[in-house]
């Protein structure tokens, strides 16, 4: 398995784009601004997308790969996500007001998207890869994913803030060889980062604490403008593990 890096940021500007990964050719994990990197085929050939949740800067770029590519394909789009992501988009993005329902365009029988929702720990195989939903603590409905090529397994951990529910998981994984956690704020913003359900460098540090696996660490949703300080914090208050920032376009193969 290959996972591209499309955007790993919390927001944009200048090269920074917001969350989104490309598994193999054909899966997307999360759909943020960084899709727009990819070429029209590229967008055309992307079967599955695995959604941690709802909030904008992970879901952007759904509504416009679609619009751009149902014409260049002859089956669905697959939308994996909680059932309670799922209604969200169905009510707020899909509705004929923000944007058309593509489930059924051109018609119902033959659609250009479809939903497919997903149980914690319930495992999509797609050609021998395995995605499992895992536990995430966050604002709305959320998780993380396990995706696992058989040979060795990564971990992204979505949008979240401390939570025993997901190192439960985490720590059973024996073949374990990458988590991507994020850190949305710096210390000084720690009282918002609990209040909106995010980590910063202080609670990254406790939560890392848990993980019982050797695993190589890498840092995402880092805010614009404080990119340098919170690594620097990160790299100050973390002990055991050498956590490094994802990067764009970053590869990493497993």
């Amino acid at each position: 398995m290959k996972l591209r890096v499309l955007g790993c940021s919390g927001g944009i500007g200048g090269n920074l784009r917001t969350t989104s990964f490309l598994l193999d050719h054909d899966v997307l994990v999360d759909a943020g601004t960084g899709v727009g990197e990819l070429s029209l085929t590229e967008l055309s050939m992307i079967d599955h997308v695995f959604v941690t949740h709802a909030h904008l800067d992970h879901i952007a770029c759904i509504p416009f790969m679609v619009d751009s590519v149902w014409l260049m394909r002859d089956r669905p789009l697959t939308i994996y996500a909680t059932g309670e992501t799922l209604d969200i988009l169905k009510q707020h993005i899909f509705n004929w007001k923000i944007w058309p329902d593509f489930c059924v365009i051109p018609d119902p029988q033959h659609p250009s998207m479809r939903y497919q929702p997903m149980e914690l720990g319930e495992t999509v195989v797609l050609n021998g890869r395995k995605i499992t939903p895992i536990p995430a603590n966050h604002g709305v409905p959320a998780v993380g994913y396990h995706l696992d090529s058989g040979a060795a397994s990564l971990v992204f951990s979505g949008d979240t803030t401390t939570t025993d529910a997901s190192w439960e998981v985490i720590n059973k994984i024996e073949n374990l060889r990458y988590l991507i956690i994020e850190t949305a704020f710096s210390n000084a913003e720690r009282e918002l980062a609990v209040l909106s359900k995010h980590l910063c460098p202080n609670l990254l540090a406790e939560e890392l604490d848990k993980l019982r696996r050797k695993a190589e660490v890498f840092i995402t949703h880092l805010k614009p403008g404080e990119l340098e300080l919170t690594m620097r914090q990160i790299e100050d208050g973390v002990h055991g593990v050498r956590p490094k920032m994802l990067l764009n376009n970053q590869v990493i193969e497993f």
